[in-house]
Order: C-alpha cells, then structure tokens, then sequence
C-alpha cells in the first residue's frame, strides 16, 4: 500500500500534528515502508498454526489467591487530617 502526501497530511490533522512538507515526505516512506512489511507477514501461509501468546509453551505460577495482609484501616485513618464513615476526606480541587 502506498500513501500519497496528502493521505499523510489528513492523518497529522486528525492526530494534531504539525509537520513541514519535509517531515510529511519522511512520514510518508516510512509509513509506506510498514504498510509494505505489514503486506509481507499476510502473505505468509500460516494454515495449520495455532495462534499463542508466547513463543514457549510456559504457563505462570499463580499463588493461592489468599488475604496475606490484616486490616489496618483504623491505623492508618487515625493519622489522617480528616475522615467520616470510613472514608477519607481530602480539599476539592475540582471547581
């Protein structure tokens, strides 16, 4: 697939880019030259191949899902500036 300038120009619009006709010009090639690439990969047969996620077979460990640590909600809100039902309180910052 091969971009034209113009393709270029509407796409730095649309991504708020401002670009010179020389960096429109480098843009141009090197998104040709993925979309040539891109054009490449399909091209490979790939019948038969099971999609995966990783290029070994490995599998994670996941650790028994477990409360490890005790509540100290109390503790904590009980150096804070400001808290009510639980919750702290904080200035808005919003207006």
């Amino acid at each position: 697939m091969s971009l034209s300038n113009t393709d270029v120009r509407k796409v730095a619009r649309l991504a708020r880019l401002a670009m010179n006709e020389t960096e429109i010009e480098t843009a141009r090639a090197q998104l040709s030259g993925i979309f040539n690439l891109i054009a490449e990969m399909q091209a490979v047969d790939t019948t038969g191949i099971e999609p995966m996620s990783h290029a070994q077979d490995v599998s994670q460990r996941l650790r028994e899902d477990k409360v490890t640590e005790t509540n100290q909600r109390e503790a904590f809100q009980a150096i804070a500036p400001q808290t009510e039902a639980g919750l702290y309180l904080v200035p808005q910052v919003i207006e």
